[in-house]
């Protein structure tokens, strides 16, 4: 059997078990914090807006550091009010989660960057959408084109992705459900074919009162990351198509109320033409959300 032969081992067991003690009790504060007040206040600016409030989404991707998110939060909690016409996300990797529910200004929501089609159970890796809600998150992208397409695995098809949305709005998250072509669809002149294929099962899968949390991210893929971006006349122009599916497939009064964001390589130096449009409502902005530049974006807004 064990015995302790000094009052130095004693000592030494004592101030061992004390410490994970402390730990564990650290762990538990941290990871609970975001239920508590401790996010410093925003601020807002009163702007008229226009027939839907605009939704400007953040997804950080798989990108930061706590060292780095710290300066980052640091910037966009000192980058001034937000216009009331504007709803603002960022959607960071799940370990960093806590970490903007404790620190970014509390008028900037925080979700994560996908959920799983599982509630709780033997499902190994998975994060579920009762989890993200639990931790304090609002929001989560569903269908990203990352996802679709895979990155050394087998991507994601539309049915799936439609299910994850179903979940998670069940759960009482909002999503950004992401849509778009590539390349040689749009050269083809297939872009409106693959968006109503991704949009046909979300269709089937959402009740009439779920669209009510759902925004549709327009993503035409061969834009993301590449610089390259649609004039503004050829998002408007795919927006308007997208709104005419949903009164078509779902219903007038869903089109008129959903929110179409534009997400190929959106930055301040276009946000602006781009936000101009009647049927873009806002943006699911990768690159530039990692940079102060996210707040350009945000203030491109129409006034």
């Amino acid at each position: 059997s064990f015995s302790l032969h000094s009052s130095h081992q004693r000592e030494n067991l004592v101030i061992a078990t004390t410490a994970a003690a402390i730990g564990a009790v650290s762990a538990y504060f941290y990871f609970n914090s975001s239920k508590m007040s401790t996010r410093p206040a925003g601020s807002s600016v009163e702007v008229a807006g226009g027939e839907r409030k605009y939704l400007i989404g953040g997804n950080w991707k798989c990108n930061g550091t706590v060292e780095a998110n710290e300066a980052l939060i640091k910037i966009f909690n000192e980058a001034g009010p937000i216009p009331s016409c504007v709803e603002v996300v960022v959607c960071s990797t799940f370990i960093h989660l806590s970490q903007l529910l404790t620190s970014l200004r509390d008028d900037v929501q925080v979700g994560g960057q996908n959920c799983s089609n599982t509630g709780k159970g033997a499902y190994t890796g998975e994060i579920a959408a009762f989890q993200l809600k639990d931790l304090g998150c609002t929001w989560v992208i569903i269908g990203h084109s990352e996802r679709r397409e895979g990155f050394g695995m087998q991507g994601e098809p539309s049915a799936l992705c439609a299910e994850k949305c179903k979940v998670a709005v069940d759960a009482g998250l909002n999503v950004m459900f992401a849509i778009g072509e590539k390349k040689e669809e749009r050269e083809s002149g297939k872009t409106m074919e693959v968006c109503a294929s991704q949009l046909e099962p979300l269709a089937k899968a959402l009740d009439a009162n779920d669209w009510e949390k759902v925004a549709i991210a327009y993503e035409p893929v061969w834009a993301i990351g590449t610089g390259l971006t649609a004039t503004p006349e050829m998002a408007q122009e795919t927006h308007a198509d997208i709104r005419k599916w949903i009164s078509d497939n779902v219903s007038p009064e869903v089109a008129k109320a959903t929110r179409i964001q534009y997400g190929g390589s959106m930055k301040g130096a276009n946000a602006k033409d781009l936000l101009a449009q009647p049927d873009i409502d806002g943006g699911l902005i990768g690159g530039a959300s990692l940079k102060e530049d996210f707040f350009n974006v945000i203030n491109g807004v129409p006034k």
